[in-house]
């Protein structure tokens, strides 16, 4: 009898450690899971504090997968240049580049091709921020029931960017030098070109910029229209989150890095390398004389356009004084949330 209680005990004891070494290994489970959530709520506490100020979000949680913007870039105004940093970017920064190539070089889209690329960018789930680019007059993504991309967009004082279209045509450029332009061989100057009034020096071929900035109806295409003009600037201010000019291009930079800096982190520094900066140039480009200058001076298409450009530099001015500081890096957050009750 005492050898049988005796082996009841020696196997109470094997069954008391068993239990005891299974609930210790639960335990150190349990504990290890607590740690990892700890660890992983601190990362979001701190990943939420770096992303807000007094209950305010920061620039950088511009976060969303579904960020979307749009440079429906006017030619001959360094686009070529400024693309080359998205391009540069992308792979860094996690965000797609798209090119938009519209037949024929045309700037505007038939009706049924505006509500195919409304729909098609506004519900293409590309997993990550998007930045599209292509030579296309403003669409007004609303009038398609569609959400509207950011837009921006770069100009260029109206005769500088008509000149060097006109030699780009004849010299082409040191971006893809062996490429034949339309022109190429044509030895004609743009004043000569002005003197002996053929059609491709009009003033009216000025007309390109507030076109772009108006859109797509038919009055936004006729050289001189001050509804076009005014349609241009009311868009300019309601509807694009940053303008430039290309005179300044590395300012328009650091205020898209200072604003969307998930996408153009680290490009004012690549611009400054300069690998970027004149990734584009007109092989040979000769200024225009005084009188074909005073010549386009006096044409209402020339005022008109170098109204809108002046307007779109004013408000970059005032854009970029109020976020950069004068070494171009960003001012930062500059309002905060108080009083906030109930508590």
């Amino acid at each position: 009898m005492a050898f049988r209680t005796c082996n009841l005990s020696a196997r109470a004891v094997f069954l008391f450690n068993i239990v005891t070494v299974l609930v210790l290994v639960t335990y150190f489970v349990d504990l290890e899971k607590k740690i990892a959530n700890a660890k992983y709520n601190s990362e979001q506490d701190s990943s939420l504090l770096n992303n807000q100020v007094n209950g305010a979000l920061l620039s950088n949680s511009f976060s969303s997968q579904n960020l979307t913007v749009f440079y429906n870039r006017v030619p001959k105004t360094g686009s070529t240049s400024f693309v080359g940093l998205a391009y540069d970017l992308c792979s860094k920064n996690k965000f797609k580049v798209l090119h938009v190539n519209v037949s024929k070089n045309a700037h505007t889209m038939s009706l049924s091709d505006q509500l195919r690329f409304a729909r098609n960018l506004s519900n293409w789930d590309l997993k990550q921020p998007s930045f599209y680019h292509g030579h296309i007059a403003y669409l007004d993504f609303a009038k398609f029931g569609s959400s509207s991309p950011l837009f921006i967009n770069l100009i260029r004082q109206p005769l500088d960017r008509m000149v060097s279209y006109y030699y780009f045509l004849r010299y082409g450029d040191d971006f893809r030098p062996h490429v034949i332009r339309k022109k190429q061989g044509n030895k004609t100057s743009f004043d000569d070109c002005v003197k002996e009034g053929q059609a491709e020096c009009d003033p009216n071929n000025l007309w390109l910029q507030v076109p772009f900035f108006c859109g797509h109806h038919a009055d936004c295409w006729t050289p001189g229209s001050s509804w076009a003009f005014e349609q241009a600037k009311n868009n300019l201010v309601k509807n694009y989150l940053l303008v430039g000019v290309t005179e300044k291009m590395e300012e328009f930079v650091a205020v898209l890095e200072a604003t969307i800096p998930n996408l153009f982190k680290g490009a004012l520094k690549l611009y400054r390398k300069g690998s970027k900066s004149h990734l584009r140039k007109t092989n040979m480009k000769i200024p225009p004389k005084a009188e074909t200058v005073a010549f386009f001076r006096n044409s209402t298409v020339w005022q008109l356009e170098n109204d809108f450009y002046e307007f779109a530099l004013r408000h970059f001015e005032y854009v970029k004084s109020r976020t950069l500081k004068p070494d171009l890096s960003a001012k930062g957050q500059q309002f905060f949330y108080e009083k906030i009750r109930p508590k």
